[in-house]
C-alpha cells in the first residue's frame, strides 16, 4: 500500500507529493541543459566544494573563478591547506575579500588533519562544528559531494521557495525546502535550485516567462510584486571616509601589517585610516602615519576609491607621496615592497585598490 504524504503551504493548503515531484523533475531537466559551466560543478571532490562554497559567500561567481582555480592548485588538499603558512593562504586570497572566511578555512583544514584523517566529515553535525562552515555550507556539502537529503538554502533558493510556495517564516521554508530535497538526486536539486535563483528568478525584473516551474508558482499566479527579496532585513549603512597614502621610492611601496589581533588581521596595507569628524584628510593621515604626516600635502591627492565591508560603506581618498632621500624606516611591521613582489603579500582589497589608481 502507497500513502501519499502532503505538506500544508499557506497559498494553496496542501502541495502533495506528487506536485512536489513535477516540481523536481521539471527543474532539475531545466538544470541540466541550461546550467552555466562551473569548474566546482565537474567534481564530487568534498574540498573543492568546500573551498568553492566559502569563496561564494557574499561574492560573484566571475569574481571567484581565478581565485578557486589558484587557490586549489596551490593547496590541492586538507593536508596541503593546513601545512601552509597563513601569510600565503591570505597572500591567494587577496583582493577576494571577508578574509575570515579564509581564515576559517585554515583552522578547519587543522581542525581536520588532526581529528579526521585530512578527510572532511560526513556527517552534518559535524561539519557544523567546523570553523566557517553554517547550515547552508553543510547542506550543500552533504547533498552535493554526498548525496545526502539536505537542504541548502542560500539567498536565491530562498527566494525561488518563497516566491514559488508563498512560504511565509523560516520554519515553513525550511519544510518546504526539506520535502523537496528528498529525491534521488538531491545535490542537482539544490544546484538546480540555487541556479534558477541566480539566472532567472532574481531578485529584480526576474524573467519569469523563462522560467520553468512558472505555472507552478504562488507569486507569479497571483501576480503579487516578485520584486521583494524574502526574509531580508537590512542594517543601517554606515558611510566612512578613509584617507590613504601610496608612498613611494623608485619601485618600491611602504607598506604595514595590520596587528593579529586586529580586524582583518595579518594583512599588509598602504597606510592611513578612518577620518573624524571635523577632521581634515591630511590631518586624518598625520594621525595614521607613526610621525610620516609631514610628507604629505593636498597637492598629492590624486583620486578616490570606494569599497565597501559588510555594512560600511568606504570612500577613500588617495594620496600618492614619493620619499626622499634613504628609506625611512618606522618600525616593526612596516616593510618596503617591490612593486613586482606585491603579489606575495596578502593585501588588503581597499589597498589594491589604491595602488591600481596610483599605477594608472
Amino acid at each position: 500500500m502507497s500513502f501519499e504524504f502532503n505538506v500544508r503551504i499557506s497559498y494553496t493548503g496542501f502541495v502533495s507529493q506528487t506536485k512536489f515531484s513535477r516540481i523536481r523533475n521539471r527543474l532539475i531537466s531545466w538544470y541540466l541543459k541550461n546550467r552555466r559551466d562551473l569548474p566546482w560543478r565537474r567534481t564530487r571532490d568534498p574540498y573543492a566544494i568546500l573551498i568553492a562554497e566559502t569563496m561564494l559567500q557574499q561574492t560573484q561567481v566571475q569574481t571567484v573563478l581565478p581565485y578557486y582555480r589558484r587557490f586549489l592548485h596551490a593547496f590541492p588538499t586538507v593536508e596541503a591547506l593546513d601545512r601552509a603558512s597563513k601569510e600565503k593562504v591570505l597572500a591567494l586570497w587577496s583582493g577576494l575579500g571577508y578574509y575570515r572566511r579564509a581564515e576559517n578555512l585554515k583552522r578547519a583544514a587543522r581542525i581536520m588533519t588532526r581529528g579526521h584523517g585530512g578527510k572532511i566529515a560526513r556527517e552534518f553535525d559535524a561539519l557544523r562544528a567546523l570553523p566557517g562552515i553554517g547550515p547552508y555550507t553543510a547542506g550543500a556539502l552533504m547533498s552535493i559531494a554526498f548525496n545526502r537529503p539536505y537542504p541548502a538554502l542560500d539567498g536565491n533558493a530562498r527566494r525561488v521557495l518563497t516566491r514559488l510556495f508563498g512560504a511565509k517564516g523560516e520554519k515553513e521554508l525550511h519544510t518546504i525546502a526539506s520535502r523537496l530535497v528528498a529525491c534521488a538526486r538531491p545535490g542537482q536539486w539544490n544546484q538546480a535550485l540555487m541556479e534558477l535563483g541566480a539566472t532567472i528568478c532574481v531578485a529584480q525584473d526576474p524573467r519569469c516567462p523563462l522560467c520553468p516551474l512558472r505555472r507552478f508558482c504562488a507569486a507569479w499566479g497571483s501576480r503579487r510584486s516578485l520584486r521583494k527579496k524574502p526574509f531580508v532585513t537590512k542594517p543601517s549603512v554606515e558611510k566612512v571616509q578613509w584617507p590613504l597614502v601610496v608612498i613611494q621610492k623608485k619601485q618600491k611601496v611602504l607598506l604595514r601589517r595590520r596587528p593579529a589581533a586586529a580586524l582583518l588581521g595579518g594583512l599588509w596595507e598602504v597606510p592611513g585610516g578612518e577620518r573624524k569628524k571635523g577632521e581634515s584628510l591630511t590631518a586624518a593621515l598625520t594621525r595614521h602615519l607613526n610621525g610620516l604626516g609631514d610628507i604629505v600635502n593636498d597637492s598629492h591627492l590624486v583620486g578616490e576609491v570606494r569599497h565597501s565591508i559588510t555594512h560600511r560603506r568606504i570612500r577613500a581618498p588617495v594620496f600618492l607621496a614619493f620619499q626622499p632621500g634613504k628609506e625611512i624606516h618606522p618600525g616593526p611591521g612596516w616593510r618596503w615592497v617591490p612593486l613586482s613582489s606585491l603579489r606575495r603579500y596578502p593585501l588588503s582589497s581597499l589597498s589594491l585598490k589604491a595602488i591600481k589608481l596610483v599605477q594608472r
